[in-house]
């Protein structure tokens, strides 16, 4: 995604590319053809007004006035702006399809993109580019694009009428053009420099915002509302600065073409007098070549405006564009059944950036039904395990089978809903406890109350759910904010029981609960994982000395596995653990 600092003038080849985007979205061929025939009647409309007002006034100069010719001119104008009126419907209605496909295309795109996307880009940034960047295209096709294909329509005919009507005017006018793009092409560069500018550091703001307001409890309680306040000053200034610049270029190029304009204005009324003193034009040829030129100073202050409006969306459609280029996670693959084969980790390395390997050469394998401990120093690499289980993340070095099979050859989708992961962040979605239960589940709309009911008893969480007054109706808040951490934890399980997974990973799933909450929340975790592949990350010994491995690492190396008896006796860090934890 492009920054500010590296903005550039747009190309051909960024003309080409926004093209291509729209042109991507399936947009309808039949509805342009009908909203530029209607632009084109509109058109056709518009430059028979001034016409008919020449006849109008010379009309009743020969003393052919009649209520005829007022009728026509009335006729003309109801339905120029019926014309009118239709075809910019039209086009908007195309605008408006584009961009929902926009949406849809970039929304689809980011939800299957792998975790590596995010880990290099904030989430305010993502959310910029589908909300923002697509609001900078809509605007371009929903408003400035149908003035601008009227325009090209509006000029074209202007200019061979013009140029029919008394061609030594009409070359006179023309000579102003030159002068008018050698005035405002510097400055209309440097307003879509800025433009361009606020637009990325409004994304980098929003992204602040969003991250601010997602963990406000973080900013309470460091009471750290006064830096918060200053930065965020700061950012609103420097969007500040950037309006302001961008205001002094507008109020520089405005005057600019109204002075522009109006001297052309002059010159031509000027110039118009004499040939009608000197019988070379009628007054009605007159005022129909000063109406003609009324109608040029609309089109060419939107070309202005829609070229720097290009400009901006050339921008959007290059960061639009580095996202629907991302590749996304592979959906191909075999689906398998993990309920009877051994998962391996063959001499599995990994690093999240260049030189910096997380783990080194880890092996292990866990026999179907077993529960596979990891303990060690926290920063060791234990997440990272599960991680790489999760198919997050693909190891650089190494692999991971499920039987004979590598992961990485297996059905995503299939792959991961065998997996149930608990962990000690209890994520939840935003909505009611049924939804948070159902998430993810393709059949949710057919899956029983009974069976909610069962899986939250299994988690022994049925108790308090029925005391909420909406019970699975109940609205849990943003990340499920309105309930405790244990009972947060407790739907996380009972969502584990519906899905039924084959293997079950958890990590540190009670580290953060009080003890009356650590013991429903373990009681359901002994449930849970009978008969199934289990994984679990802990920090409390206590939690694990019943496991049938235990994998100690360190540095991201395994420097010890076995049995807890085992490692008390052959591992002498794994022992001062124990000594801590278990000997009181």
């Amino acid at each position: 995604m492009q920054r500010a600092s590296e903005l550039k003038t747009p190309t051909k080849q960024d003309l080409k590319k926004f093209i291509r985007l729209i042109w991507s979205t399936n947009i309808s061929k039949g509805l342009i053809a009908i909203g530029l025939t209607g632009s084109l009647f509109t058109t056709g409309t518009q430059l028979m007004i001034p016409i008919a007002t020449q006849r109008f006034i010379d009309g009743i100069e020969f003393e052919q006035f009649t209520p005829w010719l007022v009728a026509l001119i009335v006729g003309i104008f109801i339905i120029q702006v019926l014309f009118n009126g239709f075809s910019n419907y039209v086009l908007q209605k195309i605008g408006q399809g584009v961009v929902a496909s926009l949406r849809s295309f970039l929304w689809e795109k980011v939800i299957r993109l792998p975790v590596r996307f995010f880990d290099r880009y904030a989430s305010g940034e993502v959310v910029s580019r589908i909300t923002n960047d697509t609001a900078v295209v809509q605007n371009l096709i929903s408003s400035f694009f149908p003035q601008f294909i009227n325009g090209i329509l509006s000029l074209t005919g202007i200019f061979i009428i013009l140029v029919l009507m008394d061609w030594q005017m009409t070359l006179v006018m023309l000579t102003t053009v030159p002068v008018g793009i050698a005035l405002t092409r510097p400055l209309g560069k440097k307003m879509s420099k800025v433009s361009r500018e606020i637009q990325d550091e409004t994304a980098a703001f929003s992204g602040k915002i969003q991250q601010t307001i997602a963990e406000v409890r973080l900013m309470k309680s460091s009471t750290a509302e006064n830096f918060e306040k200053v930065s965020g000053d700061s950012d609103i200034n420097k969007l500040y600065r950037m309006g302001l610049r961008e205001a002094k270029y507008i109020a520089i190029v405005g005057p600019l073409i109204y002075t522009l304009m109006m001297g052309v204005m002059v010159f031509v009324i000027g110039y118009g007098g004499v040939r009608v003193a000197q019988g070379e034009m009628t007054t009605g040829q007159l005022v129909a070549f000063l109406l003609y030129l009324f109608q040029i100073i609309f089109p060419v202050v939107t070309f202005m405006n829609f070229f720097m409006q290009m400009q901006k969306a050339a921008g959007a459609t290059e960061r639009i564009s580095s996202i629907l280029e991302e590749e996304e996670e592979s959906t191909l693959g075999e689906k398998i059944d993990l309920s009877d084969l051994p998962i391996v980790f063959d001499n599995v390395s990994f690093s999240y950036e260049e030189e910096k390997e997380v783990i080194h050469s880890i092996s292990f394998t866990a026999e179907p039904g077993q529960k596979i401990a990891f303990a060690g120093p926290s920063g060791g690499g234990k997440s990272t395990v599960f991680a790489l289980l999760e198919r997050f993340y693909t190891p650089e070095n190494g692999d991971i089978r499920a039987g004979d099979l590598s992961i990485q050859s297996i059905n995503l989708k299939s792959w991961r809903s065998q997996i149930g992961y608990v962990s000690q962040e209890n994520a939840m979605m935003s909505g009611t406890i049924r939804t948070n239960l159902c998430y993810g589940l393709e059949d949710s709309e057919t899956i029983s109350d009974e069976r909610l009911w069962q899986v939250l008893e299994m988690a022994y969480a049925k108790d308090f759910v029925e005391q909420l007054p909406d019970q699975l109706e109940e609205t849990i808040g943003e990340r499920g904010l309105k309930l405790s951490g244990g009972q947060r934890q407790r739907i996380n399980i009972a969502r584990a029981f519906l899905r039924d997974p084959k293997v079950l990973m958890m990590d540190e799933a009670t580290a953060s609960l009080d003890s009356q909450s650590e013991q429903y929340v373990s009681q359901a975790l002994d449930k849970l994982m009978h008969g199934r592949t289990t994984f679990v990350i802990a920090h409390r010994l206590s939690t694990i000395v019943d496991a049938d491995n235990i994998i100690f690492i360190e540095n991201g190396r395994v420097t010890g596995n076995g049995r807890h008896q085992d490692l008390v006796v052959t591992h002498e860090l794994y022992q001062s653990f124990a000594h801590q934890q278990l000997s009181e």
